[in-house]
This record gives C-alpha cells, sequence and structure tokens, in this order.
C-alpha cells in the first residue's frame, strides 16, 4: 500500500507551495499541471483566487500544509482534481461528485444545447433522464427551464443520492422525480423529450484509458459492452412506448458511434432529427449527440 509521506514539499508559504507542487505535477505527467496546483492550493486554505494574487506570500500554517501535502499526493495518484475537490462546474454550475457517479464533461454541454433547442421552451414539458449518474443533465435543463418537469433514473441509489444534493443546491427538488431502476424499466410516460449520456466505451478500450478515467470513474458509467452500444440498444428499444408523438430522443455518443447508434434505429419509429442552429458536435469536431424524433 502507497504510505502517504505529508513532506511532499518544503513549502513555507502559498507561493512556494504553488511552484513546488505544480513542478512535481509536471514530472509525473500531469497536463494541467499549473492549473491543477492553483486549484487545489485555493480550495485547500478555503480563500478566493483574489486573496493569494493580492498576498502570494502567505505564510502556511501545519493545519493547512498537511492539507494541501494531501491533497496533492492524491493527484499524482492521478485522481482527478475534481474528485479532490468533490465537485465539477458543468454549464455554469457547480455539481457535487464522488465516488458513485461520473465526473461530468464539457463534451455533455453540447446534449444541454440540443435539448433546449429541441424542446422549444414547451411549458409543462416533461422529460426523462435514463442513467442520471450525478444529476447534471436533469439538474441543468430545469435550472435552464423553469416550466419544466424531470423525471431520472439511475441503478445505483448512492448516484441518486448525490443528484438530490444537486438538485436541492440548485434549487429544482420540487420538479424532479427519482427513480432508482434499470434504464427507463418501471417508469410511465409518456415524455416530450428523453435524455441520456450513458456507457458507450467498449469493454476492450476499458484498461487504455487515461487513469484518471479508469481508476476513478465507476466502471458501470463507462462499459459499454463489447460494442459499445450495449445501452443505445436498451434505450432505443424503450424509447417508442415512451415518447409523445413529436417528442425527442437526445443521446450522446462516442467520438465515431453516430452512424452506429442511428442505424440501431432502422426498424422504429424513431425518426433522426437535426435540431435547427444547434451544433451536435465537439469542439474536436467529432458529432458526439445523436437526436430522433418520434413520428406523428
Amino acid at each position: 500500500m502507497d504510505l502517504f509521506d505529508p513532506r511532499l514539499t518544503a513549502a513555507t508559504t502559498a507561493g512556494q507551495w504553488l511552484r513546488e507542487a505544480r513542478d512535481q505535477l509536471e514530472k509525473a505527467g500531469v497536463e494541467t499541471a499549473a492549473l491543477d496546483a492553483r486549484l487545489l492550493l485555493i480550495d485547500g486554505l478555503g480563500i478566493p483566487h483574489s486573496v493569494f494574487i493580492s498576498d502570494p506570500n502567505l505564510s502556511l500554517q501545519p493545519g493547512e500544509m498537511l492539507q494541501l501535502e494531501s491533497m496533492l499526493h492524491r493527484r499524482l495518484q492521478r485522481e482527478p482534481v475534481s474528485r479532490i475537490l468533490g465537485w465539477r462546474e458543468f454549464y455554469g454550475r457547480r455539481f457535487a461528485i464522488d465516488q458513485h457517479v461520473l465526473d461530468p464533461r464539457s463534451d455533455t454541454e453540447t446534449l444541454i444545447a440540443a435539448a433546449l433547442a429541441a424542446g422549444v421552451e414547451e411549458q409543462e414539458l416533461r422529460f426523462l433522464d435514463i442513467g442520471t449518474g450525478s444529476g447534471c443533465i436533469a439538474v441543468t435543463l430545469l435550472a435552464e427551464r423553469r416550466e419544466w418537469t424531470g423525471s431520472a433514473t439511475d441503478i445505483n441509489a448512492a448516484a441518486l443520492r448525490v443528484v438530490g444534493k444537486n438538485a436541492e443546491t440548485h434549487r429544482v427538488a420540487g420538479r424532479l422525480e427519482l427513480h432508482n431502476t434499470s434504464w427507463a424499466r418501471g417508469v410511465a410516460g409518456p415524455f416530450d423529450l428523453i435524455v441520456s449520456n450513458p456507457p458507450y466505451i467498449p469493454s476492450g478500450e476499458l484498461a487504455g484509458l487515461m487513469p484518471e478515467v479508469a481508476n476513478f470513474d465507476p466502471q458501470i458509467a463507462l462499459d459499454g459492452d463489447q460494442d459499445g452500444l450495449a445501452a443505445y440498444r436498451s434505450i432505443l428499444a424503450s424509447a417508442p412506448g415512451l415518447l409523445a408523438p413529436g417528442g425527442c430522443l437526445i443521446v450522446e455518443v462516442g467520438a465515431r458511434q453516430a452512424d452506429s447508434v442511428y442505424a440501431l434505429a432502422t426498424e422504429s419509429p424513431l425518426e433522426r432529427f437535426r435540431p435547427p442552429e444547434v451544433s451536435l458536435h465537439d469542439l474536436a469536431g467529432n458529432e458526439r449527440i445523436a437526436v430522433f424524433r418520434m413520428a406523428g
């Protein structure tokens, strides 16, 4: 077992610690070393960034040093900063996360934009978030559209407790129903919108993921079975019985999976749909969102 040695730096001030922590993270191959060190420092000291800027020679107390060194140790073990801090910013809001939920990615914000566009701001629109994880999708949609109501499912009851916390934080809990179930089993429609960011990584590729993902995200939130498409088969099978006529299904997909996911719906009443004036691509240009509309 890796025993924690708190003496990772010889720093006595915040500025010294920041420089030494950055250097250690760079040597460990962390690409965002400077940013990570700064985030750990600010959170570990519990001070605004402006306070550090105004006084970089702020003296570190023994308890503060122990806290900072513990956080740095965890990052050197490739634990993501978001998990060390216990939160991730998503669509301009802070979401609590823990070991039971997927760490939200910025790519998923593309799904939010597509969902908001597909909804056309209908009053009393009802949506379903399948496999909600931290609840970042469901809670964001409710925070952005005060007239909407939602339901969210997850097979992990511990994950739903995280969702409940995030819903309370962003004051949308009264409009969100939580269901501890597999995919959409036992959930009653109709819904105007269904959204999901399901596991889509082929099982054989899990071992090759970055350690921040492979070692800290729940495997159940990553593993899409042999071809990465198992979750989509389940969602596409249940969606027609849950969507209202003209309703939309919007799912996040892997970087090269969009065509394969659309092909799964060939014999379905779900039709491929492209919301107007909304990009379905990530920053690298990959199509990351698949959108379907229910016939009728």
